[in-house]
């Protein structure tokens, strides 16, 4: 964890965040077992020269000859033995299996100009491990303990890498412009990439888990394009200090201490990230650091949301520009111009001091209620928008607030929400959860407004009512418009006083869009079933 110490240097500050791996025998267990994660497929789109020269590895099957390695039958034994006998330009490939001291290798693993080295891309790595670590001696921070060191040019693609050893660094980037990609980092005790020096690195599609310190620690005068990426439960996601000036792409970083520190003078460019549900603070500036979170004429497109603490803690001397993200403005400390777009700000944002469009309106108690919860709010211009639609990703995302749902089911990766979809998580943990599920063809379909019906069949599945009596449907004079699917559903919703009709008590609307002054009305009463909330008087709710 970078700190500024008199001298303008960084020094580590490691997180006691997970027990310390320190040994093979301790970490290869963890490695044995599946990932508790799931990440979207690789993106395979680099080609390699025609004529590029290939040694094929194989560290249970191998043998480190001179006249090995040019087929899998003939593979050598070690990668440090491949390295040897590689030029630039090389592609090393890797069979399955753990790549270890006790296999044979002698670390660190020093790569060449150009050297491209391959084990799983599909899988992410996550069948082609290289664990261990040993001594380099950087020109820039002295002597470190690193898995990998990558030189100029030099690719490293579908390798997860681990050093348990005290102080360790998965792969060590210094003033070289190596790419990254498709790669797994777990159990680093220090983090899994450290960029310093003049570095300009591009580290695409790789996921970041469990590593005690940071994932990516960018010092020095370093740049670099990270894209896509997942940072999840380390320390910090990224830590990010000197001068540096790396900029940010559409990366998940969740569930960590913090998302983001940022410090001494560094100036990262944010777009398109996802950084959520952190335990501390989303984002963390201090020192003299500025990150670009959005500018005039370029937004930042960032979602910054749900962190326990902060969402932007701008504690440095210098302001910060955050233009066109989702940002909760409430959970902002420091000098920070935000900016907000409108059409951005989900549903579930918290709550703004008096919308100017609630009063006397029917629902105008509900909603007062679930915005004291922080369940819901306003927009920035300070109005509600009652009567405006409601998406399946806002409504899951509300869902979250309302109920913290714990998992019922597995998880369903929908292949129409990426990762770095601002309401993944939520998507998500709704679906774990039992509320929402998805349409055929592996579809959620998250910017459909939802109709009303879908919210009561949301609330009765995912606070297990059962099937209600479809006798009190009689009451609602359009009740044969409720899809055959939901009768049950919506019965034992109105059993329990969930259903709220305005202006028609006897009207159900089933099938029309709901609007976010219902789905408030929906959730509270769901919440009072709950014994929640205190109950509202209302002529709009249904009784049994």
């Amino acid at each position: 964890m970078p700190t500024s110490n008199s001298g303008g240097n960084l020094r580590w500050i490691i997180l006691a965040g997970l027990a310390g791996l320190t040994t093979l025998s301790a970490i290869a267990p963890a490695l044995a077992n599946p990932l508790p994660l799931q990440f979207a497929p690789a993106q395979l789109t680099a080609q390699l020269p025609i004529s590029a020269p290939i040694l094929y590895v194989n560290s249970a099957l191998g043998q480190d000859t001179p006249t090995g390695g040019k087929t899998d039958a003939t593979a050598f034994k070690t990668i440090t033995y491949a390295l040897q006998q590689a030029q630039p330009g090389t592609v090393i490939q890797l069979a399955s299996g753990s790549y270890t001291k006790d296999s044979g290798e002698v670390f660190p693993l020093k790569l060449k100009s150009g050297i491209i080295l391959r084990g799983d891309e599909p899988n992410k790595g996550t069948t082609t491990t290289i664990i261990g670590g040993g001594t380099f001696v950087s020109p820039t921070f002295a002597s470190q303990n690193i898995t990998i060191l990558a030189a100029a040019s030099s690719e490293i693609r579908g390798v997860n890498v681990t050093n348990p050893l005290s102080r360790g660094t998965g792969i060590w980037v210094e003033s070289s412009n190596p790419t990254i990609t498709n790669c797994t980092f777990t159990y680093n005790v220090r983090e899994g990439i450290f960029v310093t020096g003049n570095a300009n690195p591009t580290i695409t599609d790789s996921v970041f888990l469990k590593n005690q310190g940071n994932g990516i620690s960018i010092a020095r005068t370093a740049q670099g394009l990270i894209r896509n990426n997942i940072m999840q439960d380390t320390g910090f996601g990224l830590a990010i200090g000197g001068t540096s000036t790396p900029r940010l792409e559409n990366n998940q970083i969740t569930q960590n201490q913090d998302g983001i520190y940022i410090n001494d003078s560094a100036q990262p460019v944010l777009r398109g990230n996802s950084i959520l549900n952190n335990q501390r603070d989303g984002i963390v500036a201090t020192v003299n650091a500025k990150p670009d979170l959005g500018i005039t004429g370029d937004d930042g497109n960032n979602t910054v949301r749900n962190n326990a603490k902060l969402d932007v803690n701008n504690a440095s001397s210098q302001e910060i520009s955050a233009i066109g993200n989702n940002i909760d403005p409430k959970k902002i400390s420091g000098k920070v111009i935000l900016v907000a777009k409108d059409t951005g700000v989900p549903i579930e944002e918290p709550p703004i001091s008096g919308p100017t469009d609630i009063k006397g309106h029917w629902a105008e108690a509900f909603i007062q209620q679930l915005a004291t919860k922080n369940i819901i709010a306003g927009f920035p211009d300070g109005t509600f928008k009652p009567e405006a639609p409601v998406t399946r990703a806002q409504f899951a995302a509300i869902i979250n607030k309302a109920f913290s749902p714990a998992a019922r089911r597995n998880a369903v990766e929908f292949s129409d929400v990426p990762t770095n979809f601002w309401g993944y998580s939520a998507i998500q943990t709704a679906s774990k959860g039992g509320f929402m599920a998805g349409y055929p063809g592996g579809l959620f379909k998250p910017e459909q407004r939802i109709p009303r019906v879908q919210v009561l069949v949301a609330l009765a599945n995912g606070l297990q009512y059962g099937e209600g009596n479809v006798s009190i449907l009689a009451k609602y004079q359009d009740g044969n418009t409720i899809p055959s699917y939901a009768t049950k559903f919506v019965a034992s919703a109105t059993q329990r006083r969930i259903v709220v009709n305005h202006p028609n008590l006897n009207l159900l609307n089933p099938n029309r869009e709901a609007t976010r002054a219902e789905v408030a009305a929906f959730v509270y009463q769901a919440l009072v079933n709950a014994g929640k909330a205190e109950p509202i008087s209302s002529t709009f709710i249904v009784n049994p």
